[in-house]
């Protein structure tokens, strides 16, 4: 059922890991328009607390009150990954209809390879596209709109184009000058540096080489957490932008 709540100054973008949102929300903190919050549901799930703005969060519910507050001084930007599913989350349906949830997404093969390589022990669910779609069906359902959608293929073949478009469509004005930065280690990585490592190291959206789906396409366990990925990838595709 379509929820009416009042809006909130809060822009989230969700993905699945290794789809590269942390170089968009690097890109984030550049503009330095919103207050940007490092992937605080991950990590509560994952260490037990996080810091949101001012406050330690401990629980899902604690995170979600915290952004709001943070909302009511300025604009909060925040990203996360969906490795872990998120029920108080899914629950909140004031939260799903008030904030603005965008999403970014990447080929699952390559998603796949850059997270195995990180993690030889990944399991087939925290892949997330699934999640990752669950909560993009949560937010059609409450809101009665296509949340926006950009892949991340597009992010590093167009930059420009694919910044504009997502700009125009939540609503926040187009900062070119923001599509490059310093490298380096970000303090709100550090706890989790390994795995921010090749984004430290940019200075703007770009592409590198890699033949990663060629080796989850060689591995029967990769190519079958690929296979039941794949779909909900495309589901998410076909609402993407088109810069």
């Amino acid at each position: 059922m379509e929820r009416t709540s009042e809006r909130i100054p809060v822009l989230a973008l969700w993905s699945a890991p290794r789809c590269r949102s942390t170089a968009f929300a690097r890109m984030m903190t550049e503009r330095g328009d919103h207050a940007v919050v490092h992937e605080p549901l991950s990590r509560v799930v994952d260490f037990g607390e996080v810091e949101v703005g001012d406050h330690v969060a401990h629980d899902e519910r604690d995170v979600l009150a915290h952004l709001r507050a943070m909302a009511a001084r300025q604009p909060v930007f925040f990203k996360d990954t969906t490795d872990f599913p998120y029920p108080a989350l899914l629950a909140d349906e004031d939260f799903l209809a008030a904030a603005t949830h965008t999403f970014i997404i990447r080929d699952p093969a390559e998603a796949i390879a850059s997270h195995h390589a990180l993690n030889p022990e990944l399991g087939r669910d925290e892949i997330g596209f699934a999640r990752l779609y669950e909560i993009f069906a949560a937010v059609q359902a409450v809101t009665g709109t296509t949340p926006v959608v950009i892949d991340s293929d597009d992010l590093l073949d167009r930059p420009a184009e694919t910044v504009r478009a997502y700009c125009e469509a939540v609503g926040i004005p187009f900062l070119p000058e923001a599509l490059s930065w310093q490298p380096g280690m970000r303090a709100e990585w550090r706890s989790t540096d390994r795995w921010h490592r090749a984004t430290s190291e940019t200075s703007g959206f770009a592409r590198g080489r890699t033949d990663g789906a060629l080796k989850v396409a060689a591995d029967p366990v990769l190519s079958a957490f690929r296979d039941h990925h794949q779909p909900y990838y495309e589901k998410l595709r076909a609402a993407a932008l088109r810069p």
